[in-house]
């Protein structure tokens, strides 16, 4: 699984950057595509322009007559010279372009061989004639004589961006939604792999979490049937005490595990209730002051906050202060002894703030990022040492998130830790 999870991101990784490429490349000649078959629908256009205006210089009939070679180019050469020359433009070229499928804003001017202005668009400016948007075309007559030219202006910046922007965001779109699957798909394998090792972290501990009780229970079982003890009442009593012990030692393991599934499944039901919580703070210590001896710790309650009534589940409340006391007890520093301060404030928008602060090992940035997830613990390799399934801590988050409240932890590796929630005072 390790060799093949890089070879499936690399392979996903080329074939996604493949189809992006080949995309890109497809819209580039495209664009190349539009804008040579805009260049001959432009040139086009200007040659029909031209032959239309020659036709419609020879169709007239104001002189009742089909003129010959000579009296075209007499009739030619009038037609141009005359004001109703510019009337006629528009729509020739108005008609042509559209033709020719050129919707671009246009401006139109004809010069005569003096460069004189004959007709001439409203807004045709005087940069239209050296601009590289000007097409030009010289009029004359069927003998070669110049007589006029055309220049025609025809605004076509944009113009790719309006035919082709469409599909342009089309692309774009859906090589997002490409780049997004692909991102959630490896995410999702990322988080399948994680898993993957939590449940395997979840196991292991299980099985030795499970495995003491369970060779203490056989042994003492094995005790009882023995013919010197079976006969004894005091070890008979004395095993039987332990078998007991170590039955409550599992039922508590699987507890945990039902109460997590419970959390999941938001089956809990919370009890509210005003409560104390420096009583709380103070009687959880208490009730952990011999494992802390143990230690060759210390604690110290700097309780101060001024308003430390709480609306809380007497039960849950009790357990995630135990929890946060019990994690700085586990991963206590051996090298030197444990201590715990225990802090209480009222923060400014009004809530209860818990600060549990140790010297034990501490934890890195991922381990700190990570801490509250379910089933989640520093790798230690096979060493167990530290006993639990990783679901204390998701239990304090969850349970503190459940009464309106947050949790978050501060910590450097090897300089202990501090876990702070913020609770809502009793109203």
């Amino acid at each position: 699984m390790k060799r093949v999870f890089p070879l499936i991101v690399l392979l996903i990784t080329l074939s996604v950057l493949g189809i992006m490429f080949i995309q890109m490349h497809w819209i580039e000649n495209a664009i190349l595509v539009k804008q040579e078959l805009h260049k001959n629908n432009i040139e086009k256009a200007m040659q029909q322009i031209k032959e239309q205006m020659y036709n419609r210089h020879f169709e007239k009939k104001q002189y009742g007559y089909i003129p010959n070679e000579m009296s075209k180019q007499n009739l030619l050469r009038k037609y141009f010279t005359i004001v109703d020359f510019q009337n006629e433009i528009p729509q020739i070229v108005d008609t042509i372009l559209k033709k020719n499928s050129l919707k671009e804003k246009y401006e139109y001017c004809v010069t005569n061989i003096f460069d004189q202005s004959i007709a001439i668009s409203p807004n045709f400016k005087e940069e239209y004639f050296n601009s590289a948007s000007t097409r030009k075309e010289t009029l004359s007559l069927p003998d070669g004589t110049y007589v006029e030219t055309l220049y025609l202006y025809i605004e076509d910046k944009n113009y790719i961006i309006k035919q082709m922007g469409g599909l342009i965001l089309a692309s774009i779109f859906f090589t997002c939604i490409i780049i997004s699957a692909f991102a959630l798909t490896i995410r999702t394998m990322f988080r399948q792999k994680n898993l993957s090792e939590i449940k395997s972290d979840f196991i292991n501990n299980m099985t030795h979490e499970l495995k003491t009780p369970l060779a203490t229970i056989s042994l003492a079982i094995d005790a009882l049937v023995n013919e010197k003890v079976i006969h004894d009442t005091d070890k008979i009593r004395y095993y039987s005490g332990m078998i007991k012990d170590e039955n409550k030692r599992m039922n508590k393991q699987v507890e945990k595990i039902l109460q997590a599934a419970r959390l999941e499944r938001q089956e809990i039901k919370l009890n509210l209730q005003e409560l104390d919580a420096h009583e709380i703070i103070q009687k959880t210590a208490d009730n952990l002051a011999l494992q802390i001896q143990e230690k060759n710790g210390s604690i110290t309650l700097n309780l101060d906050a001024t308003n430390y009534i709480i609306d809380a589940d007497e039960v849950h409340f009790s357990n995630i202060v135990f929890n946060l006391l019990d994690n700085a007890i586990k991963y206590s520093n051996e090298s030197i002894p444990l201590h715990i301060d225990v802090n209480t404030t009222v923060t400014n928008n009004g809530m209860l703030a818990i600060k549990v602060k140790d010297n034990g090992i501490g934890m890195n940035k991922e381990t700190q990022s990570r801490v509250f997830e379910k089933f989640y613990r520093a790798h230690t390799g096979n060493i167990h040492n530290v006993k639990g399934f990783g679901l204390g801590l998701s239990y304090v988050k969850a349970i503190t998130e459940a009464h309106g409240g947050k949790a978050k932890v501060e910590s450097a590796l090897g300089k202990g830790s501090t876990f702070t929630l913020t609770l809502p005072l009793h109203a």
